[in-house]
């Protein structure tokens, strides 16, 4: 029994600080990225994409969307502290110390870089790119600058799908680039729901979110003009030829369904609608990409 307890004592404080390095690298949201990312490597090929492509691609654009999400939570450690929703996050908290963090994330920026830069230096340069425009241009200049940060920093998590193409080709295509519209037009009203629902947290740490400055009422006007908008965008892939029939019907229902939810938001007060929506949202980006996913390896 002594033995068994000093095992304890020793092992559970170093669990307890790889939870928090593994939490630091945000790995649902990196997981929804490189699901994006694999789409777009299956999309970018008649068939299937080499697997020694796929493994290294989802690797290097994983390692430095994680070294990303890193930096994040060094930057915005002094917002954090003022929210309730991340308060309790390990840099903010302190169970991860600033120089252990960057020392995480520059380890992931150069091992995710050296990975892209095996396949091509295309991919490389762009994954480099989206860390840079999300960890910085977004997190410390945009996001405390205008409410319009997540609209213009958005388009650094919408390139994942872009990054798959040109791992397993090399090149920029027309068609990658409408995958990475999906999830740019989808982005602000998923953010934005979040933000109505966290209004007051925002309002407190003084980040300017949409909310905060033009009124819960505008934002819902946003939320809903975009959700129409992805409607229409997402019909692109079909007009195009790079989708089927499985995907428009997949993807419109999906949109219409999102429509809704935000014209619900829009029209009640009930408390509780923005959260649902923005549950709604995640599993609706996660859909729409294995939507697409099962539309080409059926026409495979």
């Amino acid at each position: 029994m002594a033995q068994y307890q000093r095992t304890v004592s020793v092992s559970t404080p170093a669990a307890a600080r790889w939870r928090d390095y593994y939490e630091l690298t945000k790995p649902r949201v990196v997981a929804m990225l490189l699901l994006t990312a694999l789409v777009g490597m299956c999309l970018a090929t008649a068939g299937w994409p080499p697997w020694w492509a796929v493994i290294v691609g989802l690797f290097g654009i994983g390692a430095q969307a994680s070294a990303a999400a890193v930096f994040n939570h060094v930057i915005d450690r002094r917002i954090d502290t003022k929210m309730q929703r991340t308060r309790h996050r390990p840099v903010a908290e302190g169970r991860v110390s600033q120089t252990a963090a960057l020392t995480l994330a520059v380890g992931l920026m150069v091992a995710g870089f050296i990975a892209c830069w095996w396949l091509n230096p295309l991919t490389a340069w762009l994954t480099f790119a989206s860390l840079v425009g999300y960890a910085l241009v977004y997190t410390q200049w945009l996001k405390p600058a205008t409410p319009q940060n997540i609209v213009i920093g958005g388009l650094a998590g919408a390139m994942p799908p872009l990054l798959g193409w040109t791992a397993v080709t090399g090149e920029l295509h027309p068609h990658a680039f409408l995958l990475v519209m999906i999830i740019f037009t989808w982005t602000p009203p998923h953010f934005w729901a979040l933000a109505i629902h966290r209004r007051q947290d925002y309002a407190k740490a003084q980040v300017p979110m949409l909310p905060v400055t033009h009124g819960v009422g505008f934002t819902q006007t946003m939320v809903l003009l975009y959700t129409v908008l992805l409607l229409v965008v997402g019909i692109l892939p079909w007009l195009t030829g790079m989708s089927g029939w499985i995907y428009l019907l997949g993807a419109t229902t999906l949109n219409l369904v999102f429509v809704g939810y935000a014209w619900w938001l829009k029209t009640g007060t009930q408390k509780g609608r923005a959260w649902q929506m923005f549950k709604f949202s995640i599993w609706h980006i996660f859909a729409t990409f294995v939507v697409l996913l099962a539309d080409h390896a059926l026409l495979v």
